[in-house]
């Protein structure tokens, strides 16, 4: 007996090594399928992109704002509108002294930026939820590896997080709005009843009443989704003339307030004249003249106080217009300026030495993988892939005759980085199908 006891105490101890490791394994196994289910999960995405997100604003501490200009910094025109509505003096002052009532911009962001004024991470909330939609939109015109790799990029991109941490505006707003509705108009193919038609109205009603430059894209969404529906055998007109009934409901309450406001019809907001002189006029190299701005220029503000803000707009559009009737041709070369500072980017004056041609690299890179992903998805007969195009060609074209700076691709970046992805999914398959066969 005694002789037995060093091998039954070794067979013990290799069987307990066993069981360690079928235990291991087991975890192992177990957390890969955990991972798996969080990394094909567009709610898991998104949870982790807030973190990430309101991670950046504690300890990057991007809640802190210049307070030299009377934190205007703070959200800009907008936050000085939602200042005045927390503040009880109503939708008024776009540039911090009292100047009265406004449509300076539109009202949907401000009241919401009121009504969380002490919260931060509204922003956030809107940037990590667009991981949803982009998800959504990459799975129904690609494939579910486009849509995990598109999501997972947006959640953690940093350039994507700069403008949900850094700029109170509705930037990350419009980027979500935009992406749910491309999902929508992709899915109106297939849904009967008069559900998708309410929320088509309902979700460009939103879009209009916080940013208008979207509804450039609007008249494109609906006539591509009668004519998938026509091609499918469906009818349209009355989902149509139901969407419209809703849109128009949504936005009249505001066009009511500016006619009531200012005494004459007002589509929304009333600032396009100004917008239109900061980009042409004496000085003009296609992009923005800030300095023209009256948060910027004091003489400038005086004039806004002194003649109120619709005969201001009214004197910058005349001069703007009177610049660009003056030379044609001139205009024509601003434009094109316009338009490549929209895809490229604009000089960035403020960046060291170092940085800003990195930024520039980047930011060029992405517009073009961009525009060769969509090439490919046209080629490919890929299901929304005209839908993108009319987005890439319309929603810009009102900045290439008035301005263009970085925050305003934004709202189409999301469709952006899908179609970036696609294009280097598409280019990984042709690199592994190209490998020699070993075997």
């Amino acid at each position: 007996m005694p002789s037995c006891r060093k091998p039954c105490g070794r067979l013990q101890i290799e069987s307990l090594m066993e069981n360690a490791l079928l235990n291991r394994a087991g975890a192992y196994d177990a957390l890969f399928r955990m991972w798996r289910q969080v990394r094909n999960s567009p709610l898991w995405i998104a949870t982790i992109a807030l973190s990430l997100r309101l991670g950046w604003i504690v300890l990057g501490h991007t809640y802190k704002f210049k307070s030299t200009d009377d934190n205007f910094s703070f959200g800009w025109e907008m936050g000085r509108i939602a200042a005045s509505l927390a503040s009880g003096h109503g939708f008024a002052s776009p540039f911090g002294p009292p100047t009265g009532p406004t449509a300076w911009e539109p009202p949907l962001y401000p009241y919401l930026t009121a009504g969380v004024f002490l919260v931060f991470g509204l922003n956030s909330v809107f940037s990590a939820l667009t991981c949803i939609p982009i998800f959504l939109i990459a799975k129904r015109m690609f494939s579910e590896k486009v849509a995990v790799i598109s999501a997972w990029a947006w959640a953690l991109l940093p350039n994507v997080m700069f403008w949900c941490t850094r700029a109170v505006w509705e930037t990350s707003l419009s980027a979500l709005l935009l992406a749910g509705v491309i999902w929508l108009a992709l899915t109106l193919e297939e849904r009967d009843g008069w559900l998708p038609w309410l929320e088509f109205g309902v979700l460009w009603g939103l879009i209009a009443l916080n940013g208008t430059s979207l509804l450039s894209f609007l008249p494109a969404t609906g006539l591509w989704a009668w004519y998938r529906r026509a091609k499918a055998g469906k009818r349209s007109f009355a989902g149509v003339a139901l969407a419209s009934i809703i849109f128009f409901t949504c936005i009249t309450p505001w066009l009511v307030r500016n006619y009531r406001t200012f005494g004459k019809f007002i589509f929304i907001r009333d600032n396009f004249g100004a917008e239109l002189r900061l980009g042409n006029g004496n000085g003009a190299d296609g992009t923005l003249m800030l300095y023209l701005d009256p948060p910027h220029d004091s003489y400038a503000m005086r004039q806004f106080q002194t003649m109120g803000e619709l005969n201001y707009i009214a004197m910058r559009k005349q001069q703007a217009l009177a610049y660009i009737k003056a030379d044609y041709g001139r205009f024509a070369l601003l434009s094109l300026k316009r338009f490549l500072c929209f895809w490229a980017g604009p000089p960035r004056v403020t960046d060291p030495v170092w940085l800003g041609p990195i930024k520039d690299s980047l930011f060029l890179a992405s517009s073009v993988l961009m525009f060769w992903g969509l090439a490919r998805a046209l080629r490919q007969r890929r299901p929304g892939a005209w839908l993108l195009f009319w987005l890439v060609l319309f929603y810009p074209a009102i900045y290439y005759f008035v301005y263009a700076i970085p925050r305003y691709r934004h709202a189409i970046e999301p469709e952006m980085a899908i179609l970036c992805v696609f294009l280097l999914t598409e280019a990984g398959k042709k690199s592994t199908a190209s490998l020699p066969d070993r075997s």
